[in-house]
């Protein structure tokens, strides 16, 4: 392969994925659990799961590191690093929130502790979730990952993820489920409309042709069953009472599975770099350089 062509990078697989997905689904879930503590939802068993969610996707990165014994390494650059400052985030809200579903479990119960505990990790897990969606921005050299458009697909995917964890939770827990339907409705559109508009931005950018390839092949599955699927036992969990409970969980593990299944898709899939530019086509002796290439890339170039 000629090494101007873009290359998937080797660095990131599946385990740095990993991270995104445990970690914007368990960010997600403590967003939406401190939300839906208000009307009655129990805290504690959604918070100790959005926590362990967060652990896997750190222990996810740690798997992924070459040493891992220099993991400490991540805390030395908070002032240029997206990545340090979610490793510090990160060991602020998993006390936090542990210390939140414990003083809000009913063998502890500690409610004047657990009331601003569960809202300091929901603020944490929204830091969290968005240093995250900027680790992913700062990698210039992957066209894919540094579109600006990105950012609004991993937030409200995190989100949207929560929603699911915490509708599956209601269906074994109990709870006013039409609240939590309607906003998972609504933050199936807006992933949606935020996966086109990537999309987009991708193809008007220039991206390399096989990273949209491997975007608009996993399209189809990521629409047909994350939105559209979804969007519909939403609505079916709305007209139908004696069911609502159980559609609601079928939708959110279907929002929960299309999410991991698109930020493993983007992470993990569709990270090749952008190869070499040639702004003029060399030649030898005589004649007139050409206008230049750029391998791999669309003809509406970057």
């Amino acid at each position: 392969m000629s090494q101007i062509e873009p290359r998937h990078q080797i660095n990131w697989d599946w385990r740095a994925a990993g991270n995104f997905i445990c970690g914007g689904s368990g960010s997600g879930l403590v967003i939406l659990a401190a939300l839906a503590s208000s009307s009655g939802v129990p805290y504690w068993p959604l918070g100790f799961a959005g926590a362990v969610l967060v652990g896997m996707g750190l222990f996810s990165v740690w798997l992924e590191i070459g040493r891992p014994w220099r993991a400490l390494h991540v805390f030395f650059h908070p002032q240029s690093s997206w990545m340090t400052r979610e490793a510090f985030v990160s060991a602020l809200l998993l006390p936090m929130t542990l210390l939140a579903a414990l003083a809000a479990a009913p063998f502890v119960y500690l409610p004047d502790i657990a009331a601003g505990a569960i809202s300091l990790a929901a603020l944490l897990a929204a830091a969290y979730l968005y240093c995250q969606a900027r680790i992913l921005l700062a990698s210039k050299g992957i066209p894919a990952w540094r579109h600006a458009a990105l950012r609004p697909v991993i937030l409200v995917t995190g989100l949207a993820e929560g929603c699911g964890f915490l509708l599956l939770a209601m269906a074994l827990f109990g709870g006013a489920a039409v609240s939590p339907l309607v906003l998972l409705l609504l933050l199936l559109l807006g992933r949606w409309l935020a996966w086109r508009r990537y999309l987009s931005g991708l193809k008007a950018a220039g991206a390399p042709v096989k990273a949209l390839a491997v975007l608009s092949e996993a399209t189809p599955m990521i629409n047909g069953l994350g939105h559209y699927a979804a969007a519909v036992l939403v609505l079916l969990a709305l007209v139908m009472a004696d069911l609502g409970s159980w559609l609601g969980a079928l939708a959110g593990l279907v929002t929960i599975a299309s999410g991991w299944r698109l930020k493993f898709v983007v992470v993990a899939r569709a990270a090749f770099n952008q190869g070499f530019a040639l702004p003029l086509t060399p030649v030898r002796g005589a004649g007139v350089p050409g206008p230049g290439d750029k391998p791999g890339w669309t003809k509406s170039g970057y």
